[in-house]
Order: structure tokens, then sequence, then C-alpha cells
């Protein structure tokens, strides 16, 4: 008996060069302390050492992860006299977290109504 031949997908598969540049994305997005430093990026524009004294870290740390948020694309810094700006560079990380955060809402609140107390019961 011949297998029924599965059909194609529309979409071409990606090169090993483009998994790894999205794995690296990815790997970025993986840690909490860069999490909280994008988080604060997107309010607004901040030096490395607002970053420092809002994240609560130190300085190493902070410069440690904005290297590899740097790396990933996500985010840029330019000099402004004695200080380094660090701002969001793809907007794309933006609509990330927010897709993100939307679907952990969505699964929260199902949660809930699925262990809400029935008063009927």
């Amino acid at each position: 008996m011949s297998r029924k031949k599965e059909p194609e997908s529309s979409k071409p598969l990606m090169s090993d060069a483009a998994l790894e540049l999205i794995a690296l994305r990815f790997r970025a997005l993986a840690e909490p302390m860069r999490l909280k430093l994008l988080n604060l990026l997107m309010q607004q524009e901040r030096t490395v050492g607002q970053l420092v004294e809002a994240s609560g870290s130190g300085q190493a740390n902070v410069s440690k992860h904005l290297a590899v948020l740097r790396d990933a694309g996500m985010i840029s810094m330019r000099k402004e006299g004695l200080s380094t700006v660090c701002y969001i560079a793809d907007t794309m990380v933006n609509e990330l977290c927010e897709m993100m955060c939307r679907r952990l809402r969505d699964e929260m609140e199902a949660k809930a109504r699925a262990l809400a107390f029935d008063p009927r019961i």
C-alpha cells in the first residue's frame, strides 16, 4: 500500500543561519533582568546609570545584559556627553512583549474563572 503524500507547506524552510538568528533573539529574552531592562526602555530612553538605579542591579551586571540586548539588535546606544543613552532599536520588541503579556493575562483569567468559587454547588 502506498502512503498518502502530505501536502507541502507554502512557507519555505528556514536556513540554519536564519534559525540561529531567531534563537539569538529568543535567548536574549530568556533572562528576567534583560526583560526588566527592556521594560524600562519601553517607557523611555534612559542612560546606563538610570538603568542601574531603576533596576537595582550593579553597573557590571546591567552593562553585560545591555550588551546581549544590543548584540541581538533589540536596543541601541548613543553617547551624550559622558553618558550612554539606551533606547529600543526594534519596535517589534514592544509588540512581542505586548503579545506575550496579553496571552499570559488571557491564560491567567481563564484559570481564575476555572478556579472561581460557585455558590450554587
